[in-house]
């Protein structure tokens, strides 16, 4: 695979224009299954803007595929001969770092290995049953079109950060428009002491917010923060960042206090919004509509704190795939709050933060390695 490295590095060529395919998105299927490869295949050709390349029965036949063609999206099993797909995932995106969708029956919601594929890089999971994985691919033909869709937006490698880089504060490690935002009084724009960090992010999200979270100092500001992912895989996520963190990190429960040395991760398939009591702010968990198409969104959240916390707030938006949160973060910002965006360099998908920045929301873009000691240095210059 290394021959092909640099060239999976520049951007897919033609593909994007203006945040708008250009041409058909190319496919290559990897699943150990024939019936699976040709109803995948099937089922992702119906799509216009999609075109199945290759198909590959295990990981040795698709380096094969990708050395004469480097596809747009690869989907892939976990489960297969000679080599699984995590150990796959893990060494293509070490040498030729390819946008990937996992579909496998081993993926079930908040398993550890839908994690372990996260955070091998994978940037879309679909979890298939153990039986019947033909009907069920079928009758997915729209979620698995747009995960695919949804992948090939993520058109560069992002930068190798190192844990602990040079802007890390440095302290002992601790032993839609549908759902209803609530209006706010002047009071709950008076600053008070407490200042509150509200972060969104999507694809690539899950190692960008690692970096992030890792580099704040435990007696950091609070925290909400909405990463677009399946229910019940925010929980054993938010779990596994606790455990690497200085913060306390917790999936968010209604009414769960935002408070200094917190990160409160929004539940898959709830909405938060930031709320106020006196001078307390907490989140409120809401299962209206989606919102861009999420739930959770980034607007809901950011659109609350804009309204609730005002100049008290710090908003980052990170990398991510759509407009979700560039209206929230020109609200942020008109309510006087330090808004910061990820950097197209470090972004996996610079498609969130630069519709943030188009919509003139961002004030401050940074790369990933910088935002952690800025929010600390942001949140304790108010």
């Amino acid at each position: 695979m290394g021959t092909v490295a640099q060239e999976s590095i520049r951007d897919t060529a033609g593909l994007f224009a203006g945040g708008q395919l250009t041409r058909k998105i190319r496919v290559l299927i990897v699943d150990d299954s024939a019936v699976v490869r040709q109803t995948m295949k099937n089922v992702l050709e119906t799509d216009p803007m999609i075109e199945v390349m290759a198909t590959a029965s295990d990981p040795f036949v698709a380096v094969e595929r990708i050395r004469q063609e480097t596809p747009d999206v690869i989907t892939l099993d976990i489960e297969m001969p000679r080599m699984d797909g995590i150990t796959f995932l893990q060494r293509m995106m070490a040498q030729c770092p390819l946008p990937v969708v996992v579909c496998s029956s081993l993926t079930s919601e908040g398993s550890a290995t839908a994690l372990a594929a996260l955070e091998s890089g994978a940037v879309e999971i679909v979890t298939k049953p153990r039986m019947g994985a033909k009907n069920f691919i079928e009758d997915s033909a729209l979620r698995i079109c747009d995960a695919v869709k949804a992948a090939a937006a993520r058109v560069r490698r992002p930068r190798n950060i190192a844990k602990g880089g040079a802007d890390r504060v440095k302290v002992p490690k601790k032993n839609s428009a549908d759902v209803i935002i609530p209006s706010t009084n002047s009071k709950a724009m008076i600053q008070t002491t407490e200042k509150v960090i509200v972060v969104g992010a999507s694809t690539g999200g899950t190692e960008a917010l690692r970096v992030f979270l890792e580099g704040l100092p435990r007696d950091a500001p609070g925290i909400a923060i909405v990463q677009h992912m399946p229910e019940k895989f925010t929980a054993q996520f938010a779990a596994r960042l606790n455990q690497t963190c200085q913060i306390t990190v917790k999936e968010a429960a209604d009414n769960d206090s935002i408070i200094p040395g917190q990160a409160l991760i929004a539940p898959g398939n709830a909405h938060i919004l930031m709320q106020r009591s006196g001078a307390r702010y907490y989140v409120k968990t809401d299962n209206g509509p989606l919102v861009n198409r999420h739930r959770p969104a980034v607007d809901v959240l950011f659109r609350s704190a804009a309204r609730i916390g005002g100049s008290n707030v710090v908003g980052v938006i990170m990398t991510g795939m759509g407009a979700d949160g560039a209206q929230g973060m020109l609200e942020l910002k008109q309510a006087g709050a330090v808004t910061i965006g990820q950097d197209e360099a470090t972004c996996v998908v610079y498609g969130m933060p630069y519709e943030a920045v188009k919509l003139g929301g961002v004030q401050h873009v940074l790369p990933l390695d910088r935002i952690a000691g800025e929010v600390v240095r942001y949140g304790r210059r108010f």
